[in-house]
């Protein structure tokens, strides 16, 4: 298994593990996977509109409104939600390992005034398979706390073609985006970031 380049936080980061033309490969992956499920605007369970817009691929998809944060096995339109990318499995088999398959790859699109607050990942079953996650586009101010709310934190830039896994220890450590750098890639047409989240959910 490959070494991490920084570990923050008992956060593995792995800079530059995509070059660009494995990065180019997934965002027209990731089109054709947006193509069949698009990406919506969803609320938080107080009724507050997320500055990112999301869908997903594979089993399940996640999801949040007035109900609560939870996964759900359709797109809001009625579909299923499209496979998983073998791209996008390949790096979860690098880095994980292929015992077992993600169930869910969420996609997050951050606009430049987009962030995401500190948050855990909880709503899945077994908390001792990993996260993964993927940047591509401009920079993003990736910022990592410890397992409960509050207290210490550090920060963190991560690029175009960074990979995290948030395992062992870490895997219930709080984290968000604090800003986007614009114009830090020319990856996209036009400004922005995708963030891919692989998580096991059963």
């Amino acid at each position: 298994m490959a070494e991490p380049t920084l570990v923050v936080g008992g956060v593995d980061i792995y800079k530059g593990w995509l070059d660009g033309d494995a990065q180019a490969t997934l965002v027209e992956d990731l089109r054709a996977v947006v193509s069949q499920a698009p990406l919506f605007s969803p609320q938080t369970p107080y009724g507050k509109p997320m500055s990112v817009r999301m869908t997903s691929a594979g089993k399940y998809g996640w999801y949040s409104d007035r109900r609560g944060y939870r996964y759900e096995a359709r797109h809001p339109q009625g579909q299923p939600w499209p496979p998983i990318p073998p791209s996008v499995l390949a790096i979860w088999a690098a880095l994980v390992g292929p015992q077992r398959m993600p169930d869910c790859c969420l996609i997050n699109y951050y606009k430049p005034d987009a962030r995401m607050g500190m948050h855990q990942d909880r709503d899945e079953a077994d908390f001792g398979w990993p996260v993964l996650s993927v940047s591509l586009g401009d920079d993003a101010l990736f910022r990592i706390g410890g397992v409960a709310r509050g207290g210490a934190t550090s920060s963190v830039w991560l690029g175009s073609g960074d990979v995290v896994v948030m395992g062992g220890a870490a895997r219930l450590c709080y984290h968000g985006i604090d800003r986007i750098r614009p114009g830090t890639s020319a990856l996209l047409q036009g400004e922005g970031r995708i963030n891919l989240t692989c998580r096991v959910v059963d």
